[in-house]
């Protein structure tokens, strides 16, 4: 069975509930008050294999709890960009930052930076901060955005915070090393669409394809456009999620690094979901830092438009996760 050219693992054939253009795997929430889900996807799929994150999560919007975070009109929209690293860091990032709320930003930190130029030059006021311990206060936000922030990246504190902004309806957007974070952390797979990164092999050409025109974060793409980064496997496989775009198989299946065969021609790059009341948008594209900034970078600009439409959708600037 397929969707859109992306075929479902054999796994989830079974319970591949098809929609109008879509690109969806079982698409309602689980693990409902009643065991179930508003699209009548019940526990019972997890004897399949799919964790139980013990949450509600799907594409179905009816998931969401409209609880406080999300943006409303003639309110500031208000995101935070977290890029903490306990772990290896990506030249994307620049220069570690000190401590505490907005730290100086060097030119060397070039994805914190022009993110924040996208994000303020459609309206929405931009925090950044590399300190857990400045999470506290979530809910003063409509979007938190972990870009490249990885490995145990959030203290026991910053994961209760998180989980309470997802739960009051806040938007959640994971950027590319995202996926490298909190593997002892199962609500947080998750919130990545439980799905998380296994290896890749080195930056290289490749070719994304759009699977969904439909979705703000990708209408304005061309089906297929050529961009460089690491192409993540994925272990486990994304599941209850809309698909967005994925990569090329010629590309997912070379540069071989641990032994993954890699996805072959069912490598996603970006999809998007809802998850324990709040959105969740995802892409393990943005390794390139010559992506972020103002040199010349095949399919930045088409990079530049997916981030941050989704991020608008995330926060309720625009229409979320369409199918």
């Amino acid at each position: 069975m397929k969707f859109r050219g992306l075929k479902i693992p054999a796994v989830l054939t079974a319970l591949a509930v098809g929609v109008s253009g879509g690109t969806v795997l079982a698409a309602g929430g689980l693990g409902g008050p009643n065991g179930g889900s508003p699209n009548g996807v019940t526990k019972a799929v997890y004897t399949d294999g799919i964790t139980d994150y013990g949450v509600n999560r799907g594409t179905d919007p009816a998931i969401y709890n409209d609880w406080g975070n999300g943006w409303s009109e003639g309110e500031t929209p208000r995101v935070i960009i977290y890029s903490h690293t306990p772990g290896p860091r990506h030249a994307h990032l620049g220069p570690r930052l000190d401590p505490g709320l907005n730290p100086p930003l060097t030119e060397a930190n070039v994805a914190q930076w022009n993110l924040k130029n996208w994000l303020e030059a459609e309206g929405i006021q931009v925090d950044w901060t590399e300190d857990p311990t400045a999470l506290n206060r979530l809910n003063n936000y409509n979007g938190f955005i972990a870009l490249s922030a990885n490995r145990d990246a959030y203290d026991d504190t910053a994961q209760t915070s998180l989980k309470q902004f997802v739960r009051r309806g806040g938007g959640f957007v994971g950027i590319h090393n995202a996926f490298g974070a909190e593997y002892h952390w199962p609500w947080y797979e998750g919130l990545l669409g439980g799905a998380n990164f296994y290896d890749h092999g080195p930056n290289r050409d490749g070719t994304v394809e759009v699977l969904n025109h439909n979705d703000v974060s990708t209408e304005n793409l061309p089906a297929e456009w050529a961009f460089k980064d690491e192409w993540y496997n994925l272990v486990p496989f994304p599941s209850y999620v809309n698909f967005l775009a994925k990569v090329d198989a010629d590309t997912s299946d070379t540069g071989r690094s641990s032994g993954h065969p890699g996805h072959g021609d069912n490598h996603p790059v970006s999809w998007c979901h809802y998850y324990d009341g709040g959105k969740s948008w995802l892409t393990t594209l943005g390794h390139d830092a010559a992506t972020w900034s103002d040199a010349e970078f095949e399919g930045d600009e088409y990079f530049q438009d997916h981030v941050v439409n989704g991020v608008l959708s995330s926060i309720g600037m625009k229409e979320f996760c369409q199918r």
